[in-house]
């Protein structure tokens, strides 16, 4: 049986039009999906529920809205989702980690698992510093996990295989193939860890009508930042941001393209001449 914590973020879906103003992006006509690489997350996690048995409990840090990606989750098959209202912590990544992790402590899950990277922002670090504050070993960009036992995994060849030097007396262990830059690894980790996951480690199901009319008997909790700090789970200077967004723009509209005239020869040396003079990359 494992006890398998996702990570879930909401964010807007980078296919539609973005609408940004002085304090980010207008929420009225964004539409909000899954963070795309959480869906590989959530659905690993129910392919191991379904092969070792357990739960699978969907986490995530956000505003009320939020709560439709923990439904979206629950009808795909998660069992229990908690938001954590994030409405009164700084729009901090350190914070954040360390009110998530907050939350995840009394669960003791077997398993976190996390998207690569959220695709709002291009950042993958909360996964990483939850991981940090939990003590908890992890792997990252996951193409491919097996859970084993200490007898299965030291049956396998030595060779090609990288193993943490704290897999040491644990029960289970985490085979993990990992992307590295165009190439592939694969490392063991020991149990309780996080895996963050790449694209390519499944293809993410979607939510069935039997699943959605389910979903609204599913438990979905909301732990406020107040709980935690007033328990003493959270030391409030824990919660201090650390770094600030002082502005956000977009990217700068793109030039018309240029055709350089000449032979092969000509047509090289003007390139280079504009990577140098106007581009200024040489």
């Amino acid at each position: 049986m494992l006890k398998i914590v996702v990570l879930l973020k909401q964010t807007f879906d980078t296919e539609e039009k973005i609408v940004l103003t002085p304090s980010g992006v207008d929420e009225r006509d964004a539409k909000f999906v899954i963070n795309p690489y959480d869906e590989y997350a959530l659905e690993e996690a129910l392919r191991l529920r379904e092969q070792h048995g357990g739960a699978v409990i969907v986490l995530t840090c956000g505003p009320e809205r939020s709560q439709e990606a923990l439904r979206t989750a629950l009808a795909i098959g998660a069992d229990e989702a908690i938001r954590l209202d994030s409405a009164a912590l700084p729009d901090d990544s350190a914070s954040v980690a360390a009110a998530l992790a907050a939350v995840i402590g009394p669960l003791a899950p077997d398993l976190l698992l996390a998207g690569l990277f959220a695709v709002d922002s291009g950042a993958g670090s909360v996964a990483l510093q939850i991981a940090q504050q939990l003590r908890l070993p992890h792997a990252t960009s996951a193409v491919k996990v097996t859970i084993m036992t200490a007898g299965e995994l030291s049956s396998l060849p030595a060779d090609g295989l990288l193993s943490s030097p704290a897999a040491v007396n644990a029960e289970r262990y985490a085979l993990v193939e990992r992307d590295v830059e165009g190439d592939t690894e694969t490392v063991s980790i020991p149990l309780p860890a996080l895996i963050t996951a790449q694209q390519g480690l499944n293809e993410p199901r979607y939510p069935s009508l039997p699943g959605i009319m389910k979903a609204k008997r599913k438990p979905l909790r909301t732990v406020e930042l107040e709980e935690l700090t007033g328990s003493g789970v959270l030391a409030p200077e824990s919660v201090s941001a650390r770094t600030e967004r002082t502005q956000l723009l977009p990217p700068p509209p793109r030039a018309a393209g240029k055709r350089l005239p000449g032979a092969p020869a000509e047509q090289a040396a003007a390139l280079i001449s504009l990577l140098r003079e106007e581009a200024k990359l040489l």
